[in-house]
Parts: C-alpha cells; sequence; structure tokens
C-alpha cells in the first residue's frame, strides 16, 4: 500500500519525508517536483518568508538513474532560515527565547499544548504550521509522475478569494495556461485585478482572507476505490487527504452541498452509450457509490482565513492567566494560491494510492499489463 510519513519543524532544520509503496521502474524527474515546490511558494498576497525560503527537494533513497528501485524513497526539503532559529531549535541544546506563552485563536497551541503537556507553546507550532505543507507538495509531486506514466493530468484553479469569484466560463486549456501565470490562481484577468485589489484592502487592515480552490483530475478509467468497504472509498478518502491540509475546513465533490438544495433529477447525472458509457452531466463529480466513475473527479475544498493576524484577536496569558492580544509569527495576508498547490498535491496522492490499490505490482511492467487488460475489458463490457 502506497504511504508516506513526513517529519519536521517550520524552524528546525529540514523537513523529510519517506515514501512506502512505490513500485520499480517509475521515470522521475527531480525538476517537475521542485516546479511543484516553487507553485507552493508563489502567489499575490504571501508573507515575508517567502522571500527566505527557495524550497528544493533532494532524493536521498529509493531511486537510480531517475527511476525508481522499489524500496522506500526519501525526500530532504532544507529550511534556510534554519541559520537564524539552529540556536531556538537545537535539537540537543536550544536557548529559551521566542518562547510562546499566549495561545493564538484559530492556531494548535492551546489545545495541542494541552496535549502534550508544553508549557512553551513553540513546541506546537513549530510542527502545526504549514510548512509541513512542502513535504507533501514534494510526494504529491512524484506521484503525479506515475499517473502521468497513465495518462491521467490534474488541474488546479482558484475558485474565489474572499468576496471575489472567478468569473471565467469556459474550463479549457487556454483557461488553466491563464491559472498557471496568475499570482491568484485566476482565469478571468479581469477577476484577478479585482482578487489583487482586495488582498491589498485586508492586508492593509490587519487581516486576512480565505479562499475556494478547485482540482480536477482527468483520464481516469472507473473503478478506482470501493462500494464494499467504508474505508475503501475513493471520495472518502479524498476528503480525509484535503481535510487533513492545515486551514481546509470544507471539502466537496462535484456539486457537493449544492446537491442539498437540487431535486433529484437536477442532481444525478443522465448515463448515455456511443460506443462507451459517459454521463450527460457531472454533478457527482467523477465519483459515484465511493468509485470512479470515468468522469472527470472534480474536489472543491475550502481554506479559512490565516489565522495569525497583525491586527491581533484576544487570547490568554498561560502564565498568569491574564487577558492579552495573541502573539504574532510571520505571516500572509492570502495563501490561497499556494494552498491550491498543496491540494492538488494531496489529491494526487489519493489517486495514485486508489490507482495502486488496483492495478499494483511490485514493478510498472506488472501494472502497465493489469491496467491494459482491465481497459480492454470494460470496453467489451
Amino acid at each position: 500500500m502506497l504511504r508516506y510519513l513526513t517529519a519536521g519543524e517550520t524552524h528546525g532544520k529540514c523537513l523529510t519525508v519517506i515514501i512506502e509503496g512505490m513500485p520499480s521502474g517509475v521515470k522521475i524527474d527531480i525538476n517537475k517536483i521542485n516546479a511543484a515546490l516553487a507553485d507552493r511558494q508563489k502567489g499575490y498576497g504571501r508573507g515575508g518568508r517567502m522571500l527566505i525560503e527557495k524550497d528544493s527537494a533532494e532524493i536521498l533513497s529509493g531511486v537510480r538513474g531517475s527511476y525508481t528501485l522499489g524500496s522506500p524513497i526519501a525526500m530532504r526539503i532544507e529550511n534556510r532560515d534554519w541559520k537564524n532559529w539552529e540556536s531556538i531549535m537545537g535539537t540537543e541544546e536550544c536557548e529559551s527565547k521566542k518562547e510562546v506563552f499566549c495561545p493564538r485563536p484559530g492556531h494548535a497551541d492551546l489545545s495541542g499544548g494541552m496535549k502534550y503537556n508544553h508549557e512553551d507553546l513553540r513546541n506546537v507550532l513549530e510542527r502545526a504550521s504549514a510548512r509541513e505543507t512542502a513535504a507533501r507538495v514534494a510526494v504529491g509531486a512524484l506521484c503525479a509522475q506515475l499517473l502521468e506514466s497513465f495518462g491521467i493530468e490534474l488541474k488546479r484553479r482558484v475558485v474565489n478569494i474572499g468576496e471575489v469569484c472567478d468569473d471565467a466560463p469556459v474550463l479549457d486549456d487556454a483557461f488553466y495556461k491563464r491559472v498557471k501565470e496568475s499570482p491568484v490562481g485566476f482565469g478571468s484577468e479581469e477577476a484577478q485585478k479585482r482578487a489583487m485589489e482586495y488582498i491589498d484592502k485586508i492586508k492593509s487592515s490587519g487581516e486576512s482572507i480565505g479562499g475556494v480552490v478547485e482540482i480536477r483530475v482527468n483520464n481516469l478509467v472507473p473503478g478506482l476505490g470501493s462500494y464494499v468497504h467504508y474505508d475503501r472509498k475513493l471520495d472518502a478518502n479524498i476528503a480525509f487527504g484535503v481535510m487533513s491540509v492545515q486551514a481546509i475546513k470544507g471539502v466537496e465533490i462535484g456539486a457537493g452541498f449544492d446537491v442539498a438544495k437540487r431535486p433529484g433529477s437536477k442532481v444525478h447525472d443522465e448515463i448515455v452509450y456511443d460506443g462507451g458509457f459517459s454521463r450527460l452531466t457531472n454533478n457527482a463529480g467523477g465519483i459515484e457509490g465511493g468509485m470512479s466513475n470515468g468522469e472527470p473527479i472534480v474536489v472543491r475544498a475550502a481554506m479559512k482565513p490565516i489565522p495569525t493576524l497583525y491586527n491581533p484577536l484576544k487570547t490568554v496569558n498561560l502564565k498568569d492567566k491574564s487577558q492579552v492580544k495573541a502573539s504574532v509569527e510571520r505571516s500572509d495576508a492570502c495563501a490561497v494560491p499556494a494552498c491550491s498547490a498543496v491540494v492538488e498535491a494531496v489529491v494526487a496522492f489519493e489517486i495514485a494510492k486508489a490507482f495502486l490499490d488496483k492495478f499494483g505490482g511490485d514493478c510498472m511492467a506488472d501494472i502497465c499489463a493489469a491496467y491494459d487488460a482491465y481497459k480492454k475489458r470494460i470496453e467489451e463490457y
């Protein structure tokens, strides 16, 4: 089974990740991983740390001559800010400055301190930080290269930032090219301008803002996932993965929450046959009964505003229980475009996991044989 584990703190020496279950023979281009890491750092409204970090991944094991070996893959992403924090975050000795005793509303600080019995809440925020998502982006970018071998592609976009929606009507290749070039992840240039002005207004008021991102997965065969077991349902696993991303507060697939407002005839997708099965609409978002149905998978995620505010909210000092203003760590006014890169990576991993559950073998040759046989059987169904 495909799985991974990340380690590292936001101001620690590095982030590391180990991926297990990747078959041998997958061609890996490190430049694609680093391009995904760069995308995670982009976006209008990002904070000062993006001027410090220029992320790149180093593959430590599991790949030889650009091909996976079938053994665990280890990757490392250096934290360039470590040189400024080495005396504070050292693993053997550390200084007691920059301690945090005032938990920030919206963060893991207070609950994490209670759970792990930490007096200095820096021990919580260092790991709870979204810096950890850099490791997950590296994982997703690697998994996407497995999927590319079978013609499966992922597309991302930002649907809205706060009150500003991307109103581009057609989601074609030209649209996604504009999205990739946009500092806010929009396909509409007019909406992009409004979003940037909106972020400026938010930032100047000491606020932050969230939004909604969308991932589409194209060219999947039907049958990934399962209707038999609850923990193998594709939509359930995608929702779990996306909800595990820091700051995500809601996930929907296809029409999502909107299905609760419509009658059944406006929700369920009619089936037609023209040399193969297809749906006239895609309100299900490519998943029915916990399985892919052959239509594009459409996932949307709602990101809350970054909780660290330069106009901080009320909190309590753990030392004397006095009412104070929350402490301020370096933060972003808007990280929604970056969030779209993270969510894309998480979805890529979940799709790759379901793909290997269905067609998995120890090497690409076995997987290709199983995949081709399945496609032939589906075509004859």
